[in-house]
């Protein structure tokens, strides 16, 4: 009898997948049997993860794309449904942080980018893969959130706020959705050891604030994260829509949190 975390005979879209979080949470699915397209700015980077996933025993396609844009959002959709036939499980996790800083140094530019890449592109993939799910009532979103959209944070606040939209567009979409038997979610890690959070990390007093403030005394590792993806994709999850998932190693709830 299949387990409760089984994902044999699925198809999930990752996006941001090449690396980091995203690439975990491909490999993850991958071993529990769902069929992934990898999918990233870099088609070597996205032929990398395949060909890991590939030696591992699992099934992986390499769909390169910038999610940031409409016209390539619609182009990726159209070929991971071309290549499988379907989508069930739909991660948004690419993201981008192009400015570090308080927000009044934030320029127009760098606010517009964040945006549409970490927001506008999530909604455009959604938007282009639901309606399909939808047709079998049966799918799973899940958006990466981050806590920095539910703490303040002088350094990363414009990202912050990109974050927090994501966790209101999971609401939303639960909501437009739940009917016809599509759950969406949000995770929110904390800090996690990736290149894409490296200037967090490599900061020894940031960093030993988390950990201080952490109960478990560390910051998160990428599979860690995807761990929690597997359970709100998988039918262990299957109760569970329109929630932010927080995955910080507890440091929210301490009052000393960096």
């Amino acid at each position: 009898m299949p387990g409760l975390f089984d994902l044999t005979g699925k198809v999930a879209l990752v996006t941001g997948s090449s690396r980091g979080i995203g690439r975990s949470i491909a490999e993850e699915m991958a071993a529990l049997g769902a069929k992934v397209v990898v999918t990233s700015r870099s088609a070597e980077s996205c032929q990398e993860a395949v060909d890991a996933i590939t030696a591992a025993g699992g099934e992986a396609v390499a769909l390169p794309a910038h999610v940031g844009r409409r016209d390539a959002v619609e182009d990726l959709a159209a070929k991971a449904l071309d290549h499988f036939g379907k989508v069930d499980i739909l991660v948004c996790n690419a993201a981008t942080n192009p400015y570090f800083g308080p927000l009044s140094g934030l320029t127009d530019e760098a606010f517009l980018k964040i945006m549409q890449t970490n927001v506008q592109g999530p909604l455009w993939l959604c938007n282009a893969l639901i309606p399909q799910m939808a047709e079998r009532r049966d799918g799973a979103v899940i958006l990466l959130s981050s806590i920095a959209g539910i703490l303040g944070n002088g350094a990363i606040g414009a990202y912050g706020i990109s974050k927090a939209a994501d966790a209101q567009l999971a609401r939303n979409l639960a909501i437009d959705w739940g009917k016809d038997n599509i759950r969406v979610n949000a995770i929110a890690p904390g800090l996690v050891k990736t290149d894409f959070a490296r200037a967090l990390w490599e900061d020894p007093e940031r960093r030993q604030r988390v950990e201080d403030a952490s109960p478990l005394g560390r910051i998160g590792e990428p599979r860690d994260i995807a761990g929690a993806a597997c359970f709100l994709a998988s039918d262990a999850g299957r109760y569970v829509t329109g929630q932010t998932l927080v995955v910080d190693g507890g440091a929210i709830i301490s009052d000393t949190v960096g």
